[in-house]
């Protein structure tokens, strides 16, 4: 028996494919306001980033004990498998406030927008998951959109960030194909894991100060979105779509974070961001528009 989600439909209005990009387009949009909770707070980035992930976990381990309250499936992979993939996760998270710490954003937001590309990539050797030309072409123009909202201003001597960086993609890349992989892997587990080893890594780097109690609810509302659930829905999301599919959907993050401080702080972005995001836009609803028709066998939706 497994636990459904408010949102979730299993009937045959709702194709499995759509359920998909449905989550990964709800979970992209939860990551693209993390600006805005960042500007609501006057802390440094491990301490933001500790307390973030303490709150993700706490949101993922409610969901984890409401869902084994109705459900009683065992599971059908190695338990090695949480404490592995968990450990991708909290990487994954680290390595992105890791890299930003020591490179550019814009270089950061390169190496970000390869996750696609690297997604396909593994997806292939792993799954036999052949790439199709639209996602290519797409991810290609979106590709050239986040040069240009980089502006190409990005250092080439900044080894250590942009290390961390492609990291943070290639774990994020090796979770997301390890979903569709293992369609019994229990993805709020392997979250919750991982926001707790991010917490572990960022003890040594945070403030040890308790924060207000303005800042303790923000962060609260931040972590349990941007980091718990938003986390979960991308991973489960991105079973029901191909992994390079997914992977493109998610680069819209790069255009509605700065939408959304720019519509709340009033902080005009540059013309290379508009002009990048819009062609990031572009080709993203290109793609979800011509392929829109597209059927794809349908799956039990489970297994959160």
């Amino acid at each position: 028996m497994s636990i459904r989600l408010p949102f979730q439909r299993t009937d045959l209005a709702m194709q499995p494919r759509t359920y998909g990009m449905l989550l990964v387009g709800i979970a992209t949009i939860m990551w693209s306001t993390a600006g805005l909770f960042v500007r609501a707070l006057d802390l440094d980035v491990w301490t933001v980033l500790g307390w973030r992930s303490l709150f993700g976990g706490l949101a993922l381990t409610i969901i984890i004990l409401a869902k084994q309250r109705i459900s009683s499936e065992p599971g059908k992979v190695p338990l090695y498998f949480y404490p592995l993939f968990g450990l991708m996760a909290a990487t994954s998270m680290y390595g992105y406030v890791g890299a930003l710490k020591l490179t550019t954003v814009a270089n950061v937001l390169a190496i970000y927008a390869t996750v696609p590309f690297v997604a396909a990539g593994i997806a292939y050797v792993w799954l036999k998951e052949t790439i199709s030309r639209r996602v290519l072409t797409a991810s290609l123009i979106a590709f050239v959109g986040v040069l240009i909202v980089a502006g190409f201003g990005a250092k080439p001597d900044d080894i250590a960030g942009n290390a961390l960086a492609f990291l943070m993609t290639v774990t994020f890349s090796i979770l997301l194909v390890a979903a569709r992989r293992y369609p019994a892997l229990r993805l709020a587990p392997v979250n919750a894991l991982g926001s707790g080893f991010c917490v572990l890594l960022c003890l040594p780097l945070m403030s040890h100060a308790m924060p207000s109690l303005q800042e303790i609810l923000v962060l609260a509302v931040f972590g349990s979105t941007t980091s718990g659930i938003a986390y979960l829905l991308f991973m489960t999301g991105g079973r029901y779509i191909p992994s390079s599919e997914a992977g493109l959907i998610g680069l819209l993050d790069v255009v509605l974070g700065p939408l959304w401080v720019w519509l709340a702080f009033a902080e005009t972005p540059a013309v290379s961001t508009i002009i990048g995001g819009v062609i990031i836009l572009i080709s993203v609803f290109w793609y979800l528009w011509s392929g829109m028709r597209g059927v794809q066998p349908r799956r039990t939706l489970k297994n959160v």
